[in-house]
């Protein structure tokens, strides 16, 4: 969203970020950035950015649902897949058996306040994915979990995001 939108709606004003993370903790944020990298080795692609996008509506991270939802839309993604996302159970139409396991693993991680990955989540999502890929799905689940937490508690701003500008980063 521009200045000059905002300027000419009665949008509510946009909050400041609370610190620069990258800037304040930078060995932080470095190593952050390499467990991202090992994490998505052999994820595929779209369905990283499903699983980011979904783990980031849950942990209300506005500022990764631009970045993520951005970066799937330029990377060819369908709008309508991304729309469908927060209500992927009843829209399971649109999605392959593979990506729904994941995106299902993806919500267990993300809302493990409820006890536990459930056995069936797990079952489904290993009949899809070898060990190693398995591996690698979760770790990048729990990375964009941490990246969401970051964002969230520092209040980094949405809406300024540039598909592939953190193409190095989660």
């Amino acid at each position: 969203m521009t200045t000059e939108t905002k300027q000419d709606t009665n949008y509510a004003p946009e909050h400041a970020p609370r610190l620069q993370m990258a800037t304040l903790a930078p060995e932080v944020y470095k190593a952050m950035v390499k467990l991202d990298a090992a994490a998505r080795q052999g994820v595929d692609p779209t369905t990283l950015e499903l699983v980011k996008i979904r783990a980031s509506q849950l942990n209300h991270c506005a500022f990764c649902l631009d970045m993520h939802t951005k970066d799937a839309l330029a990377a060819g993604e369908s709008f309508e897949r991304i729309v469908q996302l927060s209500g992927w159970e009843e829209s399971r139409h649109f999605y392959t058996e593979k990506e729904l396991a994941a995106i299902a693993l993806a919500e267990a991680i993300t809302v493990i306040t409820d006890g536990f990955v459930p056995d069936e989540v797990y079952a489904q999502a290993a009949q899809h994915f070898d060990e190693t890929e398995l591996a690698h799905l979760i770790a990048a689940i729990t990375v964009i979990n941490a990246w969401n937490r970051f964002a969230v508690s520092t209040r980094m701003a949405p809406g300024h995001y540039t598909p592939g500008a953190f193409a190095h980063r989660s």
